[in-house]
């Protein structure tokens, strides 16, 4: 019984731990987009356009983009499993409650978008969510073939595009981008009225993002995490298996060259580049996960798994924070810092604040069995408070 004990509380610590890993990745692509509206018309800041900004800019094309927002909706997929057996040993319909969780996630998720960040994704993982809720009962086989489906229309469509549209007529001149982009950071230099202003007008850009590539890609993989959540593949890593090792192997060399192509091709702005990177992306994401678990079970190493598991375990508030912090750094709303920051600079302020939320995670889960948000959010899933403080369970 002290064996299958260990092993729970390994499996909850490695997915914790896989989850942090990724909510930092998302950080740093999610920062740059707070910080100034180049990113989001798809043009550099003249202000930083050295040789080494370009260096730094390429370096998080190849190695963050799109990687950890595909190894989060992983996670997502596999801690869905979860919350069935949760209701299962609570003894308590999965139905009212899970939809009662999607429901709050969307709210939380407009909430975001209005007064946070334009970015928000916790939107479209409400509403694919749906899907995978209505796809639960599908045999495990079924759902990796309609993940790869999906998957495949993905990429396939883009390729079209980029085959045979001329993406290029459908974005504005060089000169008109550079104008939109001074124009959204002024805005979010602004007041409330300014940001929550920008936050709207980049609702359309969203809504595409979601329907074409996102949503989609979401689903694949929120299916993909649900199989392996059946499986619980994540519940016996010993961080020697074979597989791991030919993950690494497999995903390292195919990703990191997707990686690049997008990185050299013009990164957003280039639609077939976009697909080597969208086709890749999973395959590096595995080999980013691979790693950590060999990783964080190495007798040396463990303390990484042990340092990343509370931040993980409380993601939804740490996702909602960062977002906090962002307004209050960059917008007119706090220090108004929005086109200052070196891509380098930001990157750096990423990984501090991570840093921070690392240990600010670790020290309030020490007095609390939840995050604020995560609180939040099982209130709604239960219909009933749960405890505050632990020592509330006592």
């Amino acid at each position: 019984m002290t064996g299958q004990l260990i092993a729970a509380r390994e499996r909850v610590h490695d997915v914790d731990a896989l989850r942090g890993f990724a909510l930092l990745g998302i950080f740093i692509v999610n920062i740059t987009f707070m910080a100034s509206g180049y990113p989001g018309n798809l043009v550099a800041d003249p202000a930083f356009s050295s040789t080494f900004d370009d260096i730094v800019r390429g370096l998080s094309s190849v190695l963050v983009d799109m990687k950890f927002y595909l190894l989060f909706s992983f996670l997502f997929g596999y801690s869905f499993t979860l919350q069935m057996q949760a209701a299962a040993r609570a003894g308590a319909a999965f139905a009212p409650r899970m939809l009662r969780r999607i429901a709050g996630l969307f709210v939380l998720g407009v909430l975001h978008i209005l007064f946070l960040y334009g970015g928000d994704v916790l939107t479209t993982y409400a509403l694919v969510c749906l899907v995978l809720f209505w796809m639960r009962g599908v045999r495990d086989r079924t759902a990796l073939r309609v993940a790869a489906v999906v998957y495949g229309v993905v990429v396939l469509s883009m390729l079209a595009s980029g085959l045979f549209l001329d993406t290029a007529a459908f974005l504005p001149p060089e000169t008109e981008a550079l104008a939109n982009a001074e124009r959204a950071t002024q805005a979010l230099l602004g007041g409330w009225g300014d940001v929550i202003g920008e936050h709207v007008a980049g609702l359309t850009l969203l809504v595409v993002q979601a329907v074409s590539m996102q949503g989609p890609t979401a689903l694949a993989m929120f299916l993909l995490g649900m199989v392996a959540g059946r499986r619980r593949l994540l519940s016996q890593v010993r961080g020697d298996e074979t597989i791991l090792r030919r993950i690494q192997l497999i995903g390292f060399p195919v990703g990191l060259a997707g990686g690049l192509l997008y990185a050299i091709g013009g990164g957003n702005g280039n639609t077939l580049t976009v697909t080597a990177s969208v086709a890749t992306a999973p395959l590096l994401a595995a080999a980013y996960v691979a790693t950590l678990l060999r990783v964080m079970h190495g007798p040396r190493t463990a303390f990484v798994r042990a340092a990343l598991a509370p931040a993980g375990r409380i993601a939804l508030t740490n996702y909602l924070g960062q977002s906090a912090l962002g307004l209050l750094i960059f917008t007119g709303i706090g220090l108004g810092t929005a086109g200052t920051f070196s891509p380098a600079a930001l990157i750096g302020l990423a990984l501090l604040i991570f840093a921070l939320q690392l240990a600010a995670s670790a020290w309030w889960l020490r007095r609390h069995q939840y995050g604020p948000a995560e609180w939040l959010l099982r209130w709604i899933t239960n219909a009933r408070r749960p405890a505050w403080r632990k020592r509330e369970l006592r």
